[in-house]
């Protein structure tokens, strides 16, 4: 099926429901694997961060990662999930090149953590409830590079490269109930949600969840049902989707493929499906295979992890404050919409703020440069705001020049510009380039009379009483002064020139 062959959306919503179930895999960040002592540093040599126990050599035996345990209760602890007393890894049974072991440890009927929530908020304001079926632990797989084909995929490829580095890095799978109810809403409730999801888990501190760096990854699964109809349709799982515009997308996308083949007599094949960025289609990748096919039995090498309740209830006290409570919070103090505090969130600018106001700016000058300036930078350069080369310490100086009348908008652009370029703090880029705001009456008086001298025509008016005409003197004073004019104090001398 090509893009051409959709139906459109409005007609796919007109005679189907979604129903979707997001899958959402974190690599947790702690410094050695799930199962062994191996280090999880991004960046090493191919295959030099392995041991017999990753590699699934005979009698090596595993030993479970406290700390991945630990960070696995807070995920559930801040889902609103209850935490098992006691529960089992399990294995996975399942042949692919990736795995050396040829099972993956991970959890199935006994998860950590279950049958929780998480309330994420949508573009207008709406709140929507996504349920959570559970939280497990398990261990990532290696990475494959395929070779000699077109789409680095594994079809039509010569061979290909293994690299066991992340093969045993400590996963949580998070897993949704199935979500109804979202109607036409419901790729938009998905790219919430994961974003939601990924503020919470940074929040957490337990990773750092950049989706372009595999750090989380959404299976996003989707099937339509008849208007009136209780049972699911036949779900399609489009894997490992590794940005928040690509969930939302992949879903829009599986919404009008089902809608088209189920609206021309057509079957739904359960099967796992590729995203492709270019065009914001999916394809088909092999037969979804069911629970029974991994033939999961209980880890022999491993004991039953069983979280004291005390120890728990440790965890639960020491928890940060929640994302979504904390925008409601910071929306109240900083007297802004919710439209506003959305595009913060998603300019990635909200502990950028934060920061710049605890280093003494005011609320609305730290949110007008990181949403003004800055983040046209970022958008030009395609960098994301944090990686700019400035921090929220310059951006408040920035705002104490401005608030102390040393320099204009202009000119403060001009400081922002000079620091990122890297040269220096904000006092050494208006010391270098001499951007100070002039308020000098006797320098100002000399522009000003020569700006009068320059526009007779515009200074007759303003002693006929036309005061709106002052600014255009205003501006030729401005670029006589190269933007350094205290444009109030020009105001007034023109005036007390002109009328005085």
């Amino acid at each position: 099926m090509t893009v051409t062959d959709l139906l459109s959306y409005e007609d796919a919503l007109a005679s189907y429901d979604p129903v979707m179930g997001l899958e959402v895999h974190v690599e947790l960040g702690t410094r050695t694997k799930m199962f062994c002592g191996c280090s999880t540093e991004l960046g090493a040599e191919p295959n030099s961060q392995v041991c017999p126990t990753c590699l699934g050599l005979p009698g090596a035996l595993p030993v479970v990662n406290e700390i991945g345990i630990e960070s696995a209760v807070k995920i559930g602890l801040a889902l609103n999930c209850e935490i098992a007393t006691w529960c089992r890894f399990a294995r996975k049974n399942y042949f692919y090149p990736d795995m050396p072991k040829n099972f993956q440890t991970s959890q199935y009927d006994e998860p950590i953590a279950f049958n929780g929530y998480l309330d994420v908020q949508l573009e207008d304001g709406e709140v929507f409830r996504v349920q959570i079926e559970r939280a497990h632990m398990e261990e990532d797989t290696g990475k494959s590079t395929h070779i000699g084909g077109a789409t680095g995929r594994i079809h039509g490829a010569s061979h290909s490269l293994l690299d066991y580095n992340r093969a045993g890095i400590p996963l949580i799978e998070i897993v949704t109930k199935p979500i109804e109810g979202a109607g036409a809403r419901a790729p938009e409730v998905a790219r919430a949600y994961v974003a939601e999801l990924r503020e919470l888990i940074k929040a957490l501190g337990v990773s750092e969840a950049r989706m372009e760096m595999g750090q989380m990854r959404c299976d996003v699964n989707l099937s339509l049902r008849p208007h009136g109809r209780e049972k699911f349709g036949t779900r399609s799982e489009t894997k490992n989707v590794n940005s928040l515009r690509s969930v939302e997308r992949s879903a829009r996308f599986e919404i009008q493929r089902h809608a088209a083949v189920l609206s021309s007599g057509g079957t739904i094949v359960q099967e796992t499906r590729h995203f492709h960025e270019e065009d914001g289609s999916t394809t088909s990748g092999r037969i979804k295979e069911e629970a029974e096919d991994y033939r999961y039995f209980p880890e022999p090498d491993l004991v039953p992890v069983a979280p004291a309740p005390e120890w728990v209830e440790q965890l639960r006290a020491g928890l940060p404050e929640l994302p979504l409570a904390r925008r409601k919070r910071l929306k109240q103090e900083w007297g802004i919409s919710d439209f506003e505090m959305q595009s913060a969130l998603n300019a990635g600018a909200i502990d950028l703020i934060t920061a710049t106001i605890d280093e003494g700016a005011d609320a609305a000058s730290a949110r007008k440069w990181w949403m003004g300036e800055l983040a046209r930078h970022a958008n030009e350069t395609g960098a994301e705001l944090a990686e700019l080369a400035i921090t929220p310490a310059q951006v408040a100086r920035v705002a104490a020049l401005v608030a102390a009348g040393d320099l204009n908008d202009k000119l403060a652009r001009q400081v922002i510009e000079g620091v990122l370029a890297g040269e220096g703090d904000p006092d050494q880029v208006v010391e270098k380039r001499g951007l100070k705001v002039v308020s000098d009456d006797s320098a100002l008086g000399a522009a000003v009379d020569q700006a009068i001298a320059d526009n007779a025509a515009v200074a007759e008016k303003i002693r006929g009483g036309n005061l709106a005409a002052a600014g255009a003197l205003i501006g030729a004073v401005m670029k006589l002064t190269r933007g350094q004019a205290d444009a109030k104090r020009v105001r007034e001398l023109v005036l007390e020139k002109l009328q005085g």
